[in-house]
């Protein structure tokens, strides 16, 4: 099929003609359909749709905006297997995977819906004789979201219908690499009842994305991607002081002490390692195990790393699907490369798949580094592919100084049966997320969503805290009194 960009309300191509090519990175001989290759005018197009009927949406009750979001929410369940077998076709990972990402949508949509009768402000006593005082929530404008190919639908809710609920209207930038996903979304708000202008989505590349950052009317936008690219999202949106929401990248750590339950331990680490192929910015990427049981948990967890299954996530007899592109498996397999320079061990894995049912593929094997030390590149740089670091400590605080010495601070987690040092290990680790006998995924939309340090730059998705990127305070006095009264001074 030929896909279109969704532009003040109707479906129309780039205004260049040119195309790209959205293909299945478990077999590229699958053409999943051809998507609008925009231009800096496209997105201009979308900007000045969005802008338009952002006069008009922001007066519609909050009320009356839940509505039409509570629509969208039972048609997203109500198709959710067709939705989850068309990502895993685009995006590779298996199918349990994307029914939960679109599960995660639904949830969202519900979540946040819910607070068109809510957006509290505050109200409070005045200092002053007959005068009264309260806080609201107001729109910001035309919001540009852009997003990434790992979570297409997902990560796509968690920020339009924050947008939408708060009275903001909004431009989609997807991922070249996922479009699919994020146009069924968009489909279902232009069903549900969304009105022209109000959602706006346009496929392609940097010059789409160079054009929402820069543009005058975009006030806010919301970037989850990279961190060398949300620094170039930074730096365009400075000039115009735009409100910028960044969500970028991890190096999350699980720690094990000598005291935890193994079995279960053994079970997060891969989940949490290679899940998504690795390709989560939760992703654990590092597990830190104490000295006592280091040589035990690596003998099981090597032994169940190589069981996994690696194939196309339509199977479902399948646990791990391919990486997205060809480019990031050559990414993926550099660094099981420079691991090998750096002294480290691969215990397991380290190759690309190719046999007979891989050869269409960009599959690579699950892959585990033992004799990992915290300075090397591999425990340091985010990979976002299926190699897992083994790094040996000490003790807890050990643990705690390892998972620390990275620039991310996204997810951290502690396998032990010891509350104390599950306390001290949730109060020190510098994280926007922390888990206890979990892996380090698994986040849940009613609380906020993001990091530390070059992980983000202090706001948050998900939860209450959604709205906060998406809406600005306004303080209100409302003097009754009759005369002038001069705060402080009176």
């Amino acid at each position: 099929m030929t896909y279109l960009n969704y532009i003040d309300g109707q479906w129309v191509p780039a205004q260049s003609g040119r195309t790209i090519e959205n293909r299945n990175p478990a077999n590229t001989a699958d053409l999943i359909g051809t998507f609008p290759d925009s231009s800096a005018d496209d997105a201009a197009r979308a900007v000045a749709a969005a802008r338009r009927a952002f006069d008009s949406w922001r007066l519609v009750p909050a009320p009356k905006r839940a509505e039409i979001l509570f629509k969208a929410a039972q048609i997203i369940a109500d198709r959710k297997e067709t939705f989850a077998r068309d990502m895993t076709r685009e995006m590779g990972k298996v199918l349990d995977e994307t029914r939960g990402d679109v599960q995660e949508a639904i949830d969202m949509t519900y979540f946040l819906a819910g607070e068109g009768r809510r957006l509290h402000g505050q109200t409070a006593p005045s200092e002053l004789r007959d005068k009264f005082a309260m806080s609201i929530r107001q729109p910001v404008g035309v919001c540009a979201l852009i997003t990434p190919w790992n979570f297409p639908m997902a990560i796509p809710s968690w920020k339009i219908i924050p947008a939408l609920v708060c009275g903001n209207t909004v431009v989609l930038k997807p991922s070249e690499l996922t479009p699919l996903s994020a146009l069924h979304f968009v489909k279902v708000l232009e069903e549900a009842g969304v009105p022209p202008g109000v959602v706006n989505m346009v496929t392609g590349g940097p010059a789409v994305g160079e054009t929402l950052t820069t543009h005058p009317d975009v006030s806010v936008v919301s970037f989850t991607g990279s961190t060398a690219v949300g620094k170039l999202v930074n730096q365009n949106c400075a000039p115009h002081f735009k409100k910028v929401h960044l969500e970028m990248g991890g190096k999350n750590a699980i720690m094990i002490l000598d005291d935890a339950v193994l079995e279960l331990a053994l079970e997060g680490c891969l989940w949490g390692g290679f899940g998504t192929t690795g390709q989560r910015c939760t992703a654990a990427s590092r597990v830190i195990i104490h000295e006592k049981v280091h040589d035990r948990f690596v003998e099981q967890f090597i032994e169940r790393a190589k069981a996994l299954r690696v194939g196309d996530g339509l199977d479902p007899q399948m646990q791990v699907g391919p990486s997205i592109s060809e480019k990031q498996l050559e990414k993926v397999m550099g660094y099981v490369e420079i691991g090998k320079q750096e002294g480290a061990t691969v215990a397991c894995g380290g190759r690309r798949l190719t046999g007979a049912a891989h050869a269409n593929g960009f599959f690579h094997e699950p892959t585990i580094f033992t004799g990992v030390t915290r300075s090397m590149r591999i425990a340091r740089e985010e990979i976002f592919g299926p190699v897992v670091s083994v790094i040996k400590c000490a003790s807890l605080d050990e643990a705690v100084s390892i998972g620390n010495d990275v620039v991310y601070g996204l997810s951290a987690s502690i396998y032990t049966q010891d509350i104390n040092r599950a306390f001290q290990a949730m109060r020190d680790l510098y994280t926007g997320i922390f888990y206890v006998n979990a892996p380090t995924i698994g986040a849940e939309v009613h609380l906020p969503f993001g990091g530390t340090k070059a992980t983000g730059n202090g706001h948050r998705e998900a939860g209450l805290a959604s709205l906060d990127v998406f809406s600005e305070w306004k303080s209100i006095y409302v003097d009754f009194s009759g005369k002038l009264q001069r705060a402080q001074i009176d």
